[in-house]
């Protein structure tokens, strides 16, 4: 994880991650035959280790906003991850990267369960029945990359978890059901 949040997925070498991991280089491709299959197998382990911290039961509606929150506040605690994913997912824009399809997939689900959580959320009475969830989600999902980003720029300037509920909040406010 550290060496392809630290140097990308094209600079990163299997002799380095080899030697962090006090292996060969034939020892790592032992256990994943392939660098771009450790690529995606440290990014599963990512996706992972969220979805255990997340339980069995998934916040409905607006409760899952809140998450999103607590999401931010965890990452600030876990630099080599959120570098990880800021890299690897700017990177993999680029024409034949491996980890593109990865990316595309997360994508769609976290817009997937963003978009279901303010579905809910309007069923629930949350907010507004004519909300455009599909902007809405793609929004939010922009946000909390963007102050990643900022945060990995220059962490002493941007509070991820402040800044998230921030928008959020504002979020909540204009999306809310009208009295009446």
């Amino acid at each position: 994880m550290e060496t392809f949040a630290a140097r990308g997925y094209n600079n990163a070498s299997l002799a380095e991650i080899a030697d962090r991991a006090g292996l060969t280089q034939a020892g790592v491709l032992h256990y994943f035959r392939s660098k771009e299959l450790l690529l995606t197998s440290v990014l599963e382990l990512r996706d992972q280790t969220d979805i255990e911290q997340l339980g069995p039961d998934r916040p409905r509606g607006l409760a899952f906003l809140r998450h999103l929150i607590d999401t931010t506040r965890r990452n600030a605690e876990r630099e080599g991850i959120v570098r990880l994913y800021a890299v690897l997912s700017a990177e993999s824009v680029t024409d034949r990267h491996p980890a593109q399809e990865y990316f595309r997939n997360r994508y769609t689900g976290l817009r997937a369960f963003v978009v279901d959580a303010l579905r809910e959320a309007a069923e629930l009475g949350e907010a507004r029945e004519d909300l455009d969830v599909e902007n809405v989600a793609n929004a939010i999902i922009a946000v909390m990359d963007g102050l990643q980003v900022q945060w990995l720029l220059s962490p002493e300037s941007v509070d991820m978890a402040a800044s998230t509920e921030r928008v959020v909040s504002s979020l909540l406010a204009s999306i809310a059901p009208t009295e009446g």
